[in-house]
């Protein structure tokens, strides 16, 4: 999975016509390192999808842009616009990752 570093590579993903998934994250926080001990197998599992990991804390004003309130939170993005989003309270098991990516 890409870890974005510029908002430019952030802004070229969400226009394609692929589903793009966005992980808001952080270095410091439990519930993004619970996140981490299971994504790379939902990541196998959706290749039709484009994966990246965005740090929260470095860019705050694409977070807010995009209402990233809690971390992890999960984006989807389709030409440009955000069409669903997972927020961090529903986004701390496979379970409920999986059931969000079957409502795509």
């Amino acid at each position: 999975m890409k870890q974005f570093t510029e908002e430019k590579q952030f802004r070229e993903q969400i226009k394609n016509e692929t589903l793009s998934v966005g992980i808001f994250t952080t270095t410091w926080c439990p519930d993004c390192k619970r996140l981490d001990m299971f994504i790379d197998e939902i990541v196998d599992e959706n290749t039709d999808k484009a994966w990246f990991k965005i740090d929260k804390d470095e860019f705050e004003e694409l977070s807010a842009e995009n209402n990233v309130m809690g971390i992890p939170s999960l984006l989807v993005y389709k030409n440009g616009e955000k069409i669903a989003h997972l927020h961090s309270a529903n986004a701390k098991t496979p379970e409920a990752v999986r059931e969000f990516l079957a409502t795509l």
